[in-house]
């Protein structure tokens, strides 16, 4: 598949769309955690005072104050941002790598099931042949009616072997194109593999490097770690500035002036902070564990590559031989040097040979290419 259409299907899929939102979320969370979270307040009052000798005088009290943001409150918040951006980025790599590799699978189903449909119609042609040499032997008395009847049973499986393909076919093209809707139904030939030339240590520093999934959990880290800091200022708490106005005694008196207010931090802000800087250990442990997994992962899949490969040459070289056993058996028989049984016998051998190259072959493409799908060597995933 081109690069460009699975491009194009891939940016349709609803999870790559999702996580695309979610990247416009992030940007709006940083601009809020830019922004100071405090606001302007404005207070007023009036009253009234009433003297014992009897005048009554209006009195009133204005001012506006607010709540400033420490310059290191305000850097831990710029982090905190920055670090939610980047992990919404990370999720849309790993959403995008997610439909990548469910495109694949699918599609090389799809193919592998197309494939199926014409080694079952070979089959079915050589089902037909072999029951037509049969017949022409009855006919020419060299044959029994058991014989004739026996292929007549065979020749009937392999019709419906042939419609069970034709089946599988359609059913895994369905589920392609629902999947992945406005893919064109395009069939070409199943690609060539190659053996994996690049060693182990190539494979685990690329798909590491390029880890959406890993990054994620760094991010996480780096967020645990701006929230630490944000706690740890958070230990000293904000001042409130203000400046007001006053008139008392009808007017006679007036005055402004200006007010702080500092709230006495308490123990919980100390636990606060001793819980942001707990939380650093959890995810510093599950960043390791990650890249252990990944790990882990990649030497399974290399080692699964390799081995594949080397099975669907086994399996090619088995179904050769077989298919050609098959068409010397069936010569054989036509001119009498056979029996039936010698016949369906090599002919059964050559169909389950041909369908185990085709699962070798299932096998192999997806571990080939789940490779390249994972270290972003395939349909531009790299520039994400």
């Amino acid at each position: 598949m081109s690069t460009e259409i699975a491009r194009q299907l891939l940016a349709q899929d609803p999870g790559v769309d999702a996580a695309r939102a979610g990247l416009e979320v992030a940007f709006q969370e940083a601009g809020i955690l830019e922004r100071s979270p405090y606001e302007w307040i404005a207070r007023s009052s009036a009253q009234q005072r009433k003297l014992d000798t009897g005048p009554r005088y209006a009195e009133w009290h204005v001012g506006i104050e607010r709540t400033l943001r420490l310059p290191g409150k305000a850097t831990a918040d710029r982090e905190l941002g920055k670090a939610t951006v980047e992990e919404a980025q990370a999720r849309y790599g790993e959403a995008l790598h997610e439909s990548a590799r469910e495109l694949m699978a699918r599609w090389v189903d799809w193919l592998v099931s197309e494939r199926a449909v014409e080694l079952s119609a070979s089959a079915l042609d050589f089902g037909q042949a072999s029951f037509a040499a049969v017949e022409k032997r009855f006919r020419a008395g060299d044959a029994s009616k058991l014989d004739l009847s026996i292929a007549r049973a065979e020749l009937a499986e392999q019709r419906r072997a042939d419609n069970d393909a034709r089946t599988q076919a359609a059913a895994t093209w369905s589920r392609l194109s629902t999947r992945f809707p406005g893919i064109r139904r395009q069939v070409p030939a199943l690609p060539e593999l190659k053996p994996l030339l690049k060693d182990a240590a190539f494979w685990r520093d690329r798909i590491l490097a390029e880890s959406d999934e890993l990054k994620v959990a760094e991010t996480r880290l780096r967020k645990a770690q701006a929230q630490a800091e944000r706690a740890r200022g958070d230990k000293v708490p904000d001042p409130t500035l203000g400046v007001f106005t006053a008139s008392e005694v009808g007017g006679r008196e007036q005055y402004s002036g200006v007010s702080i207010s500092i709230p006495i931090p308490g123990a919980l802000r100390d636990s606060r902070h001793a819980r942001a800087t707990a939380l650093i250990e959890v995810t510093r442990h599950d960043v390791a564990l990650r890249r252990r997994q990944l790990e882990a992962d990649i030497a399974s899949a290399v080692a699964t590559a390799r081995g594949t490969y080397a099975s669907l040459q086994i399996a090619l070289d088995g179904a050769a031989a077989t298919q050609e056993n098959a068409t010397l058996m069936q010569r054989a028989y036509a001119l009498g040097e056979a029996d039936l049984q010698s016949l369906l016998l090599t002919r059964r051998q050559a169909t389950v040979a041909m369908i185990a190259a085709l699962q070798a072959q299932v096998a192999a493409l997806k571990a080939y290419y789940g490779l390249l799908v994972d270290a972003h060597l395939v349909w531009g995933l790299e520039h994400d």
